[in-house]
């Protein structure tokens, strides 16, 4: 799949209390997290969903896969996936995931460095691990994008 046309991104946490939201721009590959919404059994309400996708217009959504640390799938990278493919099958835009192993435990560190709250239960670190999973994503993807096997001559 070509990334190259996208340039703003709809990044995920995915939980089953809660679903942590960030928003980035390729162009300068920084994101920002957003409030997290509430999710029953990590079913979001779609219409809530459907007004912070509206006011923020992404080209596409990253979800988070988190993965087992061996790589291999865990029922929450599973239930992560159908996720992401509801995301695609609802609002029509490309719906990638990305490899999260860690994206929360260093998003609470981050927070407890800082010298910040550390009931994370009441004080959510989902945006910030949304915004981890976006940043590593556009690190990995790049732009511009390069296109592979062409050489500039010096």
């Amino acid at each position: 799949m070509s990334h190259a046309k996208l340039q703003r991104l709809m990044a995920f946490d995915f939980g089953t209390k809660r679903i942590g939201i960030a928003v980035g721009q390729r162009l300068t590959a920084t994101a920002q997290p957003l409030a997290p919404i509430k999710a029953r059994d990590g079913i979001p309400d779609w219409e809530q969903l459907a007004a912070i996708i509206n006011e923020w217009q992404p080209d596409g959504f990253v979800t988070g896969l988190p993965l087992n640390m061996d790589g291999s799938d865990s029922d929450m990278s599973r239930r992560a996936l159908k996720f992401a493919r509801r995301l695609e099958g609802r609002y029509h835009r490309p719906s990638l995931t990305h490899d999260e192993r860690l994206s929360s435990f260093e998003a609470k560190g981050m927070v407890m460095a800082d010298g910040g709250e550390r009931d994370f239960g009441k004080h959510s670190v989902d945006g910030l691990a949304a915004q981890l999973i976006l940043e590593s994503w556009m690190s990995e993807h790049p732009w511009p994008p390069t296109e592979e096997g062409s050489h500039e001559s010096a």
